[in-house]
Parts: structure tokens; sequence; C-alpha cells
């Protein structure tokens, strides 16, 4: 487990919040996105949307969750941070042999 000491919003002080990385939950089936696009690509006529090809970005930006380990607060609020190919949190600690 990886614990950062920074501000919380709802305490309205700095307190150790337990650090993950936000990962997008699994689409919903029941979307009216989604509802609309399966009745529109159901039947004959193929594909009924455009699919976008021109890809420009070759990263995601890296977003933490951050939750307060206050037992009564738990609060949690995202952090943004820079984009990069390989991401570990908590890695080992680099040491001289």
């Amino acid at each position: 487990m990886f614990e950062w000491l920074t501000f919380c919003k709802k305490c309205k002080k700095h307190q150790l919040h337990k650090v993950t990385q936000y990962k997008k939950g699994k689409d919903s089936l029941y979307a009216q996105g989604k509802r609309r696009y399966d009745r529109k690509q159901s039947g004959y006529g193929g594909q009924t949307k455009p699919i976008f090809r021109k890809k420009a970005k070759t990263t995601k930006k890296i977003v933490l969750r951050l939750e307060c380990v206050e037992p009564n607060c738990r609060s949690k609020r995202m952090l943004a941070i820079k984009r990069c190919k390989h991401f570990e949190l908590g890695g080992d600690k680099k040491r001289k042999v």
C-alpha cells in the first residue's frame, strides 16, 4: 500500500491518503448512446457510424486516486499527472550492490 500526506478538502487539513492508479470502469450496456448505437447497428446495412482512425497521442495522462484514510472521512479525489509510457506506483528503491 502506498500513502501520501496531502491536503483533504473535507477534513480541511493535511491527512494521509491512500494512493492508487485510476482505472476506467466497465461501460454500461444500458447507457442511452450505447442503446441507440446497438439499435442502429442491428439488422442489415453494415457499419453505421464513422470509426475514428486518426489517433494522435501515444500515451494517456496518468490519473491518481487519493482516498483519505481518516475512518469517518474517506473522501476521494483525482489528481492528474503528466503523460508517460511506463508508470509504476511505489516501485522498489534502486540500491547500489
